[in-house]
């Protein structure tokens, strides 16, 4: 292919289109499942319960520290499986396309997306293009769904959480958020700080035998704070954190303090919240901190009876409740 940007012609169905997908995506994706001539894919059986989980990615910048759109669609949908006790499979991709966008940026997405799959143990099993005319997009907007299996005796859910129970974050909060706002070179400010993008999987994994598991969530667009009050809403329960014990780098803590930001709402893409039954928190803490990606695990928080709030018992000794995310403070995050 000799063409540098992406042209109209790419998403015609011509010899354009064939060449970008053989010549870019499948030559990276390849895979013994993965046949461009065919329009749906066969899977082999599977034992368990079949879980399927769908996402949209519009990051911008498009390659960041620690990651790229192509990346981050791997692992937001292998992460949105793990959190639900299920092992990443199977993943589809739609990818659409800006005329106009550069072929060798493309490709670096691609091949960072291919390596994620890699790493994750996960196959791309199917996809598709669209390039839409210049103007009308982002440059890449990438569409994923996601196939696991979920062990059919792994039951988790809000509805099994109980008063009593235990907050945990598997490592600190907000890098997501903060490397991408520092790719992007506003405020004039610029950093070295990478995203905490990775699947999740090993740490789901390490949990999963607890009996006294509850739930996991991957607390990404509205952060640490949004997920806390989904299970408000749910469980009618009051969450109360303690904002000592929460892990936050110190270089969040300073962009954050400096442009008016809370990191306990800003996106995740490499941590998990778990809820676990008080008898089991000391031994669910020991297991995320034995993994590499969960050494600065912490227990956060309990959920009690009384009015269904989150409430944050600050560092000074005081308290104060958290208010539900309205606003969006960095757009197009993940």
């Amino acid at each position: 292919m000799d063409e540098t940007h992406i042209s109209l012609a790419h998403g015609n169905g011509g010899r354009y289109m064939r060449e970008l997908i053989e010549e870019v995506f499948a030559r990276h994706l390849a895979n013994p499942l993965l046949d461009v001539q065919v329009d749906a894919a066969s899977l082999p059986a599977m034992a368990g319960v079949v879980m399927v989980t769908t996402d949209g990615f519009t990051v911008q910048p498009l390659e960041f520290p620690g990651g790229t759109i192509g990346s981050l669609a791997v692992h937001g949908t292998v992460n949105d499986l793990a959190v639900a006790g299920a092992t990443p499979l199977y993943l589809t991709l739609n990818a659409f396309i800006e005329e106009g966008f550069d072929i060798a940026q493309l490709e670096r997405i691609v091949a960072s997306l291919a390596r994620a799959a890699r790493e994750a143990n996960v196959v791309v099993v199917a996809g598709d293009t669209k390039v839409v005319r210049r103007g009308e997009g982002g440059g890449v907007y990438l569409a994923t769904t996601g196939v696991g299996v979920r062990p059919q005796h792994l039951q988790l859910g809000m509805q099994r959480v109980q008063a009593g129970d235990v907050i945990l974050v598997s490592g600190p909060v907000g890098d997501h958020g903060i490397a991408v706002l520092l790719a992007r070179e506003q405020f004039g400010l610029s950093g070295e700080l990478m995203s905490d993008a990775a699947s999740v999987f090993p740490l789901t994994q390490a949990l999963a035998p607890l009996d006294g598991l509850r739930f996991m969530r991957d607390p990404t667009r509205g952060g640490l704070a949004t997920v806390m009050h989904e299970i408000c809403r749910a469980t009618h329960l009051q969450v109360r954190l303690n904002q000592a014990a929460i892990p936050v780098r110190e270089q969040v803590a300073v962009v954050c303090e400096m442009l008016g930001y809370d990191p306990l709402f800003l996106a995740c893409e490499g941590r998990i919240v778990a809820i676990v039954a008080a008898s089991q928190a000391a031994t669910a803490l020991a297991s995320l901190q034995a993994l590499p990606q969960g050494r600065a695990a912490a227990i956060i928080g309990q959920l009690n009876t009384g009015r269904a709030q989150v409430v944050l018992e600050t560092e000074l000794g005081g308290q104060r409740t958290l208010q539900e995310l309205e606003d969006d403070p960095l757009p197009r995050i993940c």
